[in-house]
């Protein structure tokens, strides 16, 4: 199966043209998309010796010169095309590496036509460049796994003191980890987002701000920041969660540039999940616009609990939902007052609505619109690198001040927070073998009361750490 030329063209008029085809280069994969002028029948499959890729489309032919795809930092190392039986178009990419190849046909929608999606998998391959450390991966699974048995408790009617003094366990060394933020630009790929008057997309100017939000968090004692994306390329809304899981992330915030009809409108937005819909029309329309970026992306799958019955799925999910999204609230007012602070705001409260990316139960989460890039000044705004610099600045500033209030019991921030406490007569600091149960017992309070009002995830206790004691 050899093709000496680049492209011959066909004899006779074929059925479908290919417009043009689009390469996305991903940590874990490529995406290839065929613009098509109309649906056709394809076939995709691989060989070895040496690696190739061969898609076979029925009655097609190139509109376009393939000479200008460019494969860039990915497993393509150049395509070929010919014509098979006639009035076929086969397309060979010649790879570098092993991959596993999934496709499917996508109908027109928004600015695109038909479109023929193949993925090329890296096997092996994780999502991220900088996977999160293995100790602290650990420590929040401990944290997690804790909070999660006591949510089930509670949604079970069962005793949340004996959840609790199931794992009770002697304090452990106190880890001083970081708080792990997940920066999710939106948008990438063959999904541009809002496009400005001047032709910005969204999708660029979301990621320049994703980048600078990350460095600054990063930068600061005490928190790690990572990128669910850090090129052009597009991640599935449920992927975006689903990698702030995997990564461990205390917190998951999106970043986005608003869009509407109308020239107008101007100023930051912040939103948090609402279970039961939005709080304005606006809130409820944004989110049907944000989650219709799958139908361009593609298909992405749900949480999975079936292992739950039906009526504890709710309860656990309510329960589990109406702390993140507190938690997420609290935050988001943090952010607000930052942003009002460089920018006019479009929203004077957070608002709520129905994102997909938002979703994740256990991880808090916010969705910041930076600015409306279908406004010509405001598009120009967001286009300078100064701008972005002090939109990134106040997102993170509002996440750190957040967690400065409220710093997870295994972090450096409440290690640091409890070296100027442990004085005061409602105050305990943790010494070498305390247990919770022995804690709680020695101060007259039960387990849950204490928990509770240390604002613990876990029921893991850290030596010099300081606990405020509640009155019995």
């Amino acid at each position: 199966m050899v093709f000496a030329i680049c492209h011959v063209a066909p004899a006779q008029a074929a059925d479908v043209d290919v417009d043009n085809i689009r390469l996305w280069a991903a940590p874990d994969h490529v995406r290839v998309v065929f613009d098509l002028s109309d649906e056709v029948d394809s076939s995709v499959f691989k060989l070895d010796d040496p690696r190739r890729l061969v898609v076979d489309l029925k009655d097609t032919q190139l509109a376009f010169d393939p000479d200008g795809v460019d494969p860039e930092d990915s497993a393509i190392e150049a395509l070929r095309t010919g014509r098979r039986n006639g009035d076929d178009l086969r397309v060979v990419f010649d790879l570098n590496r092993k991959i596993e190849p999934h496709h499917f046909l996508l109908p027109p929608t928004d600015q695109y036509g038909y479109r023929l999606v193949v993925d090329l998998d890296y096997p092996g391959e994780g999502a991220l460049d900088e996977p999160v450390d293995p100790i602290a991966a650990m420590i929040r699974d401990q944290e997690m796994d804790a909070e999660r048995e006591l949510r089930q408790a509670e949604a079970e009617g069962a005793s949340p003191s004996a959840a609790l003094a199931k794992r009770d366990s002697q304090a452990k060394p106190h880890p001083k980890r970081d708080i792990i933020v997940a920066v999710d630009p939106g948008h990438g790929g063959e999904d541009p987002g809002a496009i400005g008057p001047s032709g910005t997309y969204e999708k660029d100017v979301v990621l320049a701000i994703a980048r600078k939000v990350k460095a600054y968090i990063s930068a600061t004692s005490g928190f790690k920041a990572f990128l669910t994306r850090d090129s052009d390329y597009y991640v599935g809304l449920r992927k975006r969660t689903l990698l702030a899981r995997e990564q461990k992330a205390d917190f998951f915030v999106s970043v986005h540039a608003d869009a509407v009809k109308s020239r107008g409108p101007t100023g930051s937005s912040v939103y948090a999940l609402s279970k039961n819909g939005a709080t304005s029309e606006s809130a409820r329309w944004l989110a049907e616009s944000e989650n219709r970026s799958d139908l361009i992306g593609g298909v992405d799958g749900n949480l999975d609990l079936s292992d739950k019955d039906e009526v504890l799925r709710g309860v656990l999910l309510d329960l589990t939902m109406t702390a993140t999204m507190n938690e997420s609230l609290s935050t988001g007012g943090q952010v607000l007052d930052k942003l009002g602070r460089i920018n006019r705001l479009h929203r004077s409260q957070v608002e709520q609505a129905g994102f997909v990316v938002l979703k994740s139960p256990d991880i808090p989460s916010l969705l910041i619109e930076t600015g409306f890039i279908s406004n010509p000044g405001e598009e120009k705004k967001l286009r300078s690198s100064a701008f972005q610099e002090k939109i990134a600045d106040a997102i993170g500033d509002g996440i750190i001040a957040h967690f400065r209030r409220h710093p997870p019991p295994s972090s450096l921030l409440a290690w640091q927070r409890d070296q100027g406490r442990g004085e005061e007569p409602d105050e305990y600091r943790v010494q070498k073998g305390d247990t919770l149960s022995q804690v709680a017992a020695r101060h007259d309070v039960t387990m849950l009361a204490l928990k509770q009002a240390n604002d613990l995830s876990g029921d893991i206790l850290r030596v010099g750490q300081v606990l405020k004691i509640p009155h019995s």
